[in-house]
């Protein structure tokens, strides 16, 4: 370990972790603020000047910088540079998101802050990675899908493809890759004692997702087509129905005990009962589970396949999500004063994540985050007359 920057005690597996955040969109974000609630302190360094959010939000909803200290700098000056450089020297991990090539000319690429900090793990996200000849494009979620293959096999059979958010480009393949890695270098450097980059691309953590139906299409079991294999709408027992009231229910009793039960409750007609996997009834089966849900209210589904292992649920919206029995019973998401959000994920039974807030008062002052990194604060005054220090 580096020798850890002044800082306030936190809790979580994670606390006494000094990570240094280049602000940018997205992926980058999220896993600062996860680093963050389990316990690791955030120093997320924004560049000076407007802000330059694609959505901005009221400090008490943004979490791009809730859990965080906050250095606005001017990143083309060099005594900024030389002011980052002497962060990392006391930092744990530092990420960036930005396309390649960006860190190394504002003289804080890898091979610049690895020579100030051997240990240093230097998270790397992009869409594309760090070279090949879609590295220096632009792109968003659903452009990497789309080059992964992902996005083509979303969707309907004879429908257009799909959008799923931007949870699997952005947060799966790009977030959760990059946090792994993460971890997974700081186990390196437990046992070695160096740091080494970790390089995110979007386009590759997406499909490695994919991996469980890259095999199956192997093996001969998935089509590449849209909308006719088991997980993509093509199976009638693994899909979404309007109820009576225009809402939905889900069903995915894709195991034969599981469909008796949906058969049985729903009811449905023994053929299809006893003929799940045939897929020359699929069509007709469709119809009849169609039909059939139509004549209820989502909430009369729900009550009636409650406590069953049928595998229905009804489709929540992201309010109703926050009310449902369960959540409030595991108290999936938590009131943070502002609003009620999804509360930290993995749980810890020794170390607890703790869900962050915005950034205090005291936290905004430069003298007070520089002094945990070791500078004086005439240091930090004379930055800050400079306008060096936003």
């Amino acid at each position: 370990m580096t020798e850890a920057a002044p800082q306030e005690i936190k809790r979580g597996p994670l606390a006494g972790l000094v990570v240094i955040e280049m602000a940018g969109l997205g992926p980058v974000p999220l896993a600062a603020l996860m680093l963050s609630e389990m316990g690791a302190t955030v120093l997320r360094i924004e560049r000076s000047g407007p802000n330059r959010q694609f959505m901005p939000l009221p400090a008490e909803n943004d979490l791009d910088r809730h859990g965080r200290e906050l250095l606005a700098l001017d990143l083309k000056r060099s005594e900024c540079t030389d002011l980052v450089l002497r962060l990392v020297e006391k930092a744990d991990i530092l990420i960036e998101g930005f396309r390649p090539g960006v860190m190394e000319r504002l003289g804080l690429g890898p091979e610049a802050v690895l020579a100030r900090n051997p240990a240093l793990i230097y998270g790397r996200m992009t869409g594309f990675g760090q070279d090949g000849p879609l590295a220096d494009r632009a792109g968003h979620d659903i452009t990497y899908l789309a080059y992964s293959g992902i996005l083509h096999a979303i969707g309907h059979d004879g429908g257009r493809p799909v959008p799923p958010l931007n949870l699997v480009g952005d947060y799966g393949g790009g977030t959760m890759m990059l946090i792994a890695g993460l971890l997974a270098a700081l186990f390196q450097r437990s046992r070695g004692g160096r740091g080494q980059v970790v390089d995110t691309a979007m386009v590759e953590g997406a499909s490695m997702l994919t991996l469980p139906l890259q095999a199956a299409m192997a093996a001969g079991h998935w089509s590449d087509r849209r909308g006719v294999n088991l997980l993509d709408s093509g199976c009638p027992f693994y899909d979404t129905y309007e109820t009576a009231d225009r809402r939905h229910v889900a069903i995915g009793c894709l195991e034969p005990q599981f469909f008796a039960e949906f058969a049985r409750l729903l009811p449905l007609d023994q053929r299809f009962a006893t003929g799940q996997y045939d897929q020359k009834l699929w069509p007709q089966m469709r119809e009849a589970i169609a039909a059939r849900v139509q004549e209820k209210s989502r909430d009369a589904w729900d009550q009636l396949f409650a406590g069953t292992d049928a595998c229905v649920a009804p489709v929540l919206s992201f309010a109703e999500a926050k009310q449902h029995p369960h959540n409030r019973a595991r108290k999936a998401f938590v009131d943070v004063g502002s609003f009620i959000r999804p509360a930290p994920a993995p749980r810890f039974s020794a170390t607890p994540s703790t869900a962050s807030e915005p950034p205090s008062a005291s936290s905004r002052t430069a003298a007070s985050i520089l002094a945990r990194f070791g500078f004086r604060e005439d240091e930090a005054e004379a930055l800050v007359k400079t306008g060096a220090i936003g």
